[in-house]
């Protein structure tokens, strides 16, 4: 077990990634260095290698992919996890390491937006998509993460070796931080300087496509982990349809006696149906995802009792 690893996902980083290693390893001198090649063509793999990095392989395309793979590989007291294209400045990485190891923190977000990101970062939809992920997440779940989708982050062996990795690409931040949010476990913010990319570096996030499977990936853990508020939130817009549609027939039966538009009455039934099933089904997910809190805390307990043993094998 590593007192300290830093873990590097990389996918043609060839340009960066020799002085990314050559950084951390100069400020985190006890740590040892993971690059993650992710399918590179152009001699990341051999060049982090050459700078003193451990380098390994994950064949599936995407940064979830990779991430799940370092997860299962690695076993150590902290981690620290990077780009590979020199955006975040290694030297605030002892501080982070600082808040796992002495502060008990469970995840510490290095955060690029109260510092030079939107003066850095040259491409204005992601500053929007940045800004708009962070409101949405801090609406639905209530918390003090202030960058979500930072690539910079310091972790505890208890975060990683319980987080479920669902998603296969840039979403995986996302995940993070809603994951620590919904179980409760200790979030420090780190607040870091950002650097845009060196001439020549291409970022691989799509602001499109991927920031649509970020919006999606929100809604998706906002249904998986807020279930009661979720479908209470589609009973209420059921009904309220449904009362819309039902105000006109039920004014005109008032007037006249008569029931006009039968088929319009029997959809706003169904509709109010339909509300009631899903606040009941709401209800009854909630109680499922209580269960798996509950559920969870047994397993940190276990996934500390690991630790210790593992700790204790190393220094022995």
């Amino acid at each position: 077990m590593d007192r300290i690893a830093v873990l590097i996902p990389c996918y043609n980083e060839a340009k960066t990634v020799a002085k990314v290693v050559t950084d951390f390893k100069a400020v985190l001198p006890e740590a040892v260095i993971y690059v993650y090649d992710n399918n590179s063509t152009d001699g990341t793999a051999e060049l982090a290698a050459a700078a003193g990095a451990v380098v390994r392989h994950e064949y599936r395309q995407g940064k979830g992919n990779v991430v799940r793979r370092m997860f299962r590989e690695i076993d150590a007291e902290c981690y620290i996890m990077t780009d590979g294209d020199d955006t975040y400045p290694a030297e605030f990485a002892p501080a982070m390491v600082d808040k796992v190891l002495h502060h008990q923190a469970d995840m510490v977000v290095g955060d690029r937006l109260s510092s030079t990101y939107y003066q850095e970062n040259k491409r204005p939809f992601h500053n929007f998509g940045n800004a708009l992920v962070k409101k949405s997440i801090n609406l639905l779940f209530r918390n003090n993460i202030k960058d979500m989708m930072t690539g910079y982050r310091a972790f505890s062996y208890e975060f990683v070796k319980t987080f479920p990795v669902l998603s296969g690409g840039f979403e995986i931040e996302t995940e993070m931080s809603i994951h620590a949010v919904d179980k409760n476990l200790h979030i420090e913010n780190e607040v870091i300087e950002y650097r845009d990319r060196p001439e020549g570096s291409e970022s691989k996030l799509n602001t499109y496509s991927d920031g649509l499977k970020v919006l999606m990936t929100i809604v998706r853990l906002f249904r998986q982990y807020k279930p009661l508020a979720f479908f209470s939130i589609v009973a209420l817009v059921l009904f309220l349809v449904a009362l819309i549609l039902f105000i006109p027939i039920f004014v005109t039966y008032v007037r006249t006696g008569e029931v006009p538009r039968i088929p319009t009455l029997i959809v706003c039934g169904f509709m109010t149906m339909a509300a009631i099933q899903s606040l009941f089904g709401g209800l009854i997910l909630n109680v499922i995802a209580g269960n798996q809190r509950r559920d969870f805390e047994f397993r940190l307990q276990q996934i500390d009792i690991e630790k210790k043993r593992l700790t204790e094998e190393r220094e022995d």
